[in-house]
Order: C-alpha cells, then sequence, then structure tokens
C-alpha cells in the first residue's frame, strides 16, 4: 500500500510540514490541471520536499500536454500524472516523452544535484530512468475497458478520477459498469497479471474497501 497526499503549490512550508507530521505518507502529489502553474514555484516546492525525503508527482494541465511530460520532470518532479488518458496513443507519448533511451526519446538534461545523483550522463539517464514514475488517469468508461492496453511497459500505475468518470457513467446508463466500483473491480481484475498498479483518490477511512478491490496506491487529502 502506497499512500500520497495532496499539498497545493502555494502552500508554505510550515503548512507542508505540519501535513507530512501527521501520516507517514510516501508521496507529495501536486495539481497543474485545475490550478495556477508557476514553474519556479514548482521546482521549490520539489526542493522542499525532496529535503523531507518525499517526492513529488505533478498532475499535468491537460491530455494534450502529454510530450511535456519530461519538460515538467526535469522541473524537479519525481512523478507525473497525466489526466483524461483514453488513447493507446497517449500512453505511448507519456512512456516516449518520461524516458530517457534507449526505453523513451526524452530529451537529455541533469538538473538535479546531490550527492547521491549520478553525475555521468548514462548513469543519470539510468538513475531518472528507475526512480521516477508514470501514472495515467482513467476517467472515462472508454478508459476503463481499454485499461489493460494503457498499461504498457512504462506506465506505473492507472489513477481513478471518480468525479469525471461519474459523469461518464451518468451518459452511458446502459453500461454494464454501473458505479466507480465496478469500474475499479474492472481495472483491477483487467491488471492482476501485470505490474501496473491501480489508484483511487480516496479518503483514509475508505483505504480498507479499496484495497479489497485491488487498489494499492492511494491519493488522500491532508488529514489536518
Amino acid at each position: 500500500m502506497v499512500v500520497g497526499v495532496s499539498i497545493p503549490l502555494r502552500a508554505e512550508p510550515c503548512r507542508i510540514k505540519t501535513i507530512l507530521d501527521q501520516y507517514p505518507y510516501d508521496f507529495v502529489f501536486t495539481d497543474s490541471q485545475h490550478s495556477a502553474l508557476n514553474e519556479e514555484r514548482l521546482g521549490e516546492f520539489c526542493t522542499f520536499c525532496d529535503e523531507l525525503g518525499l517526492p513529488v508527482q505533478l498532475r499535468i494541465k491537460h491530455t494534450r500536454h502529454t510530450y511535456l511530460v519530461g519538460n515538467y520532470l526535469d522541473l524537479g518532479p519525481t512523478g507525473v500524472e497525466v489526466p483524461q488518458v483514453e488513447l493507446e496513443a497517449t500512453a505511448h507519448e507519456a512512456v516516449a516523452s518520461m524516458y530517457y533511451p534507449p526505453i523513451g526519446a526524452r530529451s537529455f538534461a541533469m538538473p538535479r544535484k546531490g550527492p547521491t545523483v549520478p553525475s555521468e550522463r548514462l548513469a543519470y539517464a539510468q538513475w531518472c530512468n528507475e526512480r521516477e514514475f508514470l501514472c495515467l488517469q482513467i476517467e472515462s468508461i472508454e478508459a476503463v475497458t481499454n485499461a489493460r492496453r494503457l498499461a504498457m511497459p512504462g506506465v506505473d500505475y492507472l489513477s481513478f478520477g471518480p468525479s469525471d468518470l461519474t459523469f461518464s457513467l451518468e451518459a452511458h446508463p446502459g453500461h454494464s459498469l454501473k458505479t466507480v466500483d465496478d469500474c475499479v473491480r474492472h481495472v483491477t481484475e483487467q491488471l492482476a497479471d501485470t505490474d501496473v498498479a491501480v489508484g483511487f483518490r480516496s479518503t483514509a477511512d475508505r483505504r480498507e474497501a479499496y484495497a479489497d478491490m485491488g487498489v494499492s496506491v492511494f491519493l488522500e487529502r491532508p488529514q489536518v
């Protein structure tokens, strides 16, 4: 079970520390899809979280910005979430943009520094490829039914967007999948024989229920 906590980019260091002191979270996730994105602030935010020992996952602005995944990672995040993914082509683009050769086609830069960060080009590229993680958000019936194809090598987990998925379910009243939970069970079954995990935006009191459905990555709001 991996648990991340949502913290807005505008949060001051004292607020970030207060949140992180409440539970042994595994990572921080922050959003630019529905919030303002300042690249300098993102860098500062990631540096502060890195100093506390937690990686940052950024949800990017839009599905069509998937080609910028590598650029976003250069700013400091360790993980990227691409919203509203439905097509295999988007998943392929995300993998190609995130990983350095020979896995992907990301343009080389070496912005990270530190005692454990390799300084040689190939070693740094391998370090990033092994350390960074990619999440695709599935928020429609089309994405749910296509989940097995989206779960390709290079994708670490698929996360649910319950609100937008509910809109999609309401638009397909005759579909065999009736609820968000039906969709979660369907996807976890489809990915059972893969290395791709399933994530869900939930609350701490619902972890066990979704863990029983096969969810292993939890994205939660702060407890304080």
